[in-house]
């Protein structure tokens, strides 16, 4: 199967999961409510172990939903074709999923309480996964080589753009109440405190035992281990047979991967794109 793009606003999407017509509804039509959350994110930057950690808060820690139902099901993606009526019957709260960029994401969204948890990760790891992925999945066009792969990232032509202009887009929210930045990096330094730190966003509160049970469910061994997470049952159109979605969940990853040309490289690009953005991240200081 050969991987198809198509470009809505200048951004490469995949032919087979998104249209331009879907996207133009959301950002026009879609009717974002004040209970919603949205779980927004950078392909390859925990999007998924957020899913998990969302659906054990959501049931007090109580992993049975996480361990019957897909992460798909559990927290549908706002971006991928389907029909519009699923979401307006759907009771509230509503949980999705979302790699869009700001400026394509619902414009209803901003007139509303909603509630966005943005989760950030290293570019460089962002980077190596996302080569990883597109070995194994037809989400991504198969790259000749990992140098291929480094320049069509550097030059924003994987799926939904740049990341530079994806962090620095959802970055405008991050003095809004509504709005919750979290990293990766976070997760993997302090991954109970994280959790108790989005419960207080969510304004949902549990007990010791259920923080427990969270932080156990959401782990990366449980979750590798849980098929209804791993995407070893995602349809064939999707994922390559014999094919691994949740790899190595490390930090650091990109010194194994990165020549010193390309590490260097890659950060003049940082610097250069960031500049304007007055934060530090986490990863800025590794």
């Amino acid at each position: 199967m050969e991987t198809q793009y198509f470009q809505h606003k200048g951004i490469n999407f995949n032919s087979l999961l998104y249209s331009g017509e879907h996207l133009n509804y959301l950002e026009n039509e879609f009717q974002v409510r004040d209970e919603d959350v949205f779980n927004v994110t950078f392909p390859k930057s925990g999007t998924h172990w957020m899913v998990e950690i969302l659906s054990l808060i959501r049931n007090n820690g109580d992993p049975t939903w996480c361990q019957n139902v897909p992460n798909w099901e559990r927290m549908p993606w706002l971006e991928v074709n389907r029909d519009p009526s699923m979401h307006v019957e759907e009771q509230s709260p509503r949980y999705f999923c979302s790699h869009l960029p700001i400026q394509l994401f619902p414009r209803s969204f901003f007139s509303s309480k909603a509630k966005v948890i943005y989760t950030g990760r290293n570019p460089k790891d962002v980077l190596v996964s996302l080569y990883h992925f597109a070995i194994s999945s037809f989400v991504l066009k198969t790259p000749h080589s990992f140098d291929d792969f480094f320049e069509d990232f550097i030059q924003a032509k994987v799926p939904f753009g740049s990341w530079f202009d994806h962090i620095k887009g959802w970055m405008q929210m991050k003095d809004h109440d509504n709005f919750l930045f979290i990293t990766f990096e976070e997760l993997k330094k302090d991954h109970r405190g994280t959790i108790k730190k989005i419960c207080k966003f969510l304004g949902k509160e549990l007990s010791e035992e259920a923080i427990d049970l969270v932080v156990e469910h959401s782990s990366f061994k449980t979750m590798k281990e849980n098929k209804m997470s791993n995407h070893s049952l995602a349809p064939e159109f999707i994922m390559k047979k014999n094919s691994n979605f949740i790899r190595k969940g490390i930090c650091g990853d990109w010194k194994t991967c990165l020549s010193t040309t390309q590490q260097e490289y890659m950060d003049r690009i940082y610097q250069e794109k960031m500049k304007e953005l007055d934060m530090k991240f986490i990863w800025d200081e590794c």
